[in-house]
């Protein structure tokens, strides 16, 4: 199967990207629960502009992660996983049943509570953190399952970000809003005037970031709009997508998300903590990551391929499909940033990282456990 090399770039910059997440993660809690606890979460939140630290991380540094995703998925759908309809609709159907069956089992736990606008933190995919516990079974891994999770997460986190537009904007400036979409205009017009400069188009979208940011909206979104913004042109290595796409690889892997993860698992852990895990939205948290997210990617793919819909890749099985899911259950990053535009309780929102985090350990050591004794070593090089 060939891969092209900018495909390699972000599934090697994701791998390692997901192992450095998981040790500033372990760093960030021990630092939150030491003598310095004090000093340390009040870093964090230190005010800068009148928002906290963390505030910027979330809303500015953020648009730029989503910004690369936009970019990768912008580039499946044109010569990638997702440019054939045949390839591409199963791990859209999978994605499909990944999002719906957590959010339900959610809502089961839920409905017509206070905590019902988390249907949403169980519903993404971390990435780095899925493709890195991927990577740790090397030679193992066929080639289409690393596809396969790769594209099933882009799609997943695509979703969330129509989620996130749709119902976590509490209140809409209008004004703001149709400014923000009349620079998002102009930024498609210099596309189709072939305008390559990158220049013009990341100014475009630091004005459009600020309408976006005072509308309401969140701001992140306006780095997937970006995304489509920009001249993909042929895709090769001189078209304008991919000089920033290859950019963005390392400075999104080795210190956006680790610093999001920092900021935002710097957790004081109270005695009590474990009482948290016995509420309905903890409860909901632990089931849709650990429980649905497996049951909705397997059972969907499966129903799709069952009635024509999709088929399961031929040197791939069903087994590994459940393998996969539960590495989908590893939410962590967009299931935090989820939970911070879903909830204004501070209380609420660390319980609900702690579940988040614990959801995410177990559904990934389930799914490296099942992905290696179902998984048979090859001699394939691996990418």
């Amino acid at each position: 199967m060939n891969l092209s090399k900018l495909f390699k770039e972000f599934y090697e910059s994701e791998k390692a990207g997901g192992l450095i997440l998981l040790f500033v993660t372990i760093i960030s809690l021990a630092l939150a629960n030491s003598p310095i606890q004090s000093s340390y979460i009040g870093f964090w939140q230190y005010d800068m502009g009148g928002h906290s630290i963390t505030h910027w991380i979330n809303d500015a540094l953020m648009a730029v992660f989503f910004l690369l995703i936009g970019l990768e998925l912008e580039r499946e759908i044109y010569k990638g996983e997702l440019s054939d309809i045949k390839n591409a609709s199963f791990p859209i159907i999978g994605a499909m049943g990944g999002f719906i069956i957590p959010a339900t089992i959610f809502l089961l736990f839920n409905y017509g509570t206070a905590t019902q606008s988390g249907a949403g933190i169980p519903m993404a995919t971390d990435i780095a953190f899925a493709i890195g516990i991927l990577s740790l079974l090397g030679n193992r891994v066929p080639v289409s399952l690393k596809i396969f999770l790769t594209a099933l997460a882009v799609i997943d986190d695509l979703i969330a970000i129509i989620v996130i537009a749709i119902f976590y904007t509490k209140t809409l400036v209008w004004s703001n809003l149709l400014l923000a979409l009349a620079v998002f205009a102009v930024l498609l017009l210099l596309n189709r005037l072939k305008v390559k400069s990158l220049i013009p188009y990341l100014l475009g979208g630091a004005v459009m970031w600020f309408f976006m940011y005072n509308s309401g909206v969140h701001a992140t979104i306006t780095g997937v709009l970006l995304a489509f913004a920009i001249p993909f042109g042929n895709g090769d290595e001189k078209s304008t997508s991919y000089v920033l796409q290859h950019f963005l690889h390392k400075p999104v892997a080795f210190i956006i998300l680790p610093l999001f993860a920092i900021a935002n698992t710097s957790i004081a852990i109270g005695s009590d903590w474990q009482n948290g895990l016995g509420e309905a939205n903890s409860i909901g948290i632990l089931a849709g990551l650990i429980i649905g997210k497996p049951l909705g990617i397997f059972a969907f793919a499966f129903t799709g391929a069952l009635i024509g819909l999709c088929k399961l890749p031929k040197d791939l099985k069903w087994k590994n499909i459940i393998g996969v899911g539960f590495l989908g259950g590893i939410g962590f990053t967009m299931s935090i940033f989820i939970t911070i535009l879903a909830y204004e309780d501070v209380a609420l929102i660390n319980s609900s990282k702690i579940a988040i985090i614990i959801a995410s350990i177990i559904a990934g050591f389930i799914g490296f456990m099942l992905l290696k004794f179902t998984l048979k070593p090859t001699l394939q090089k691996e990418i």
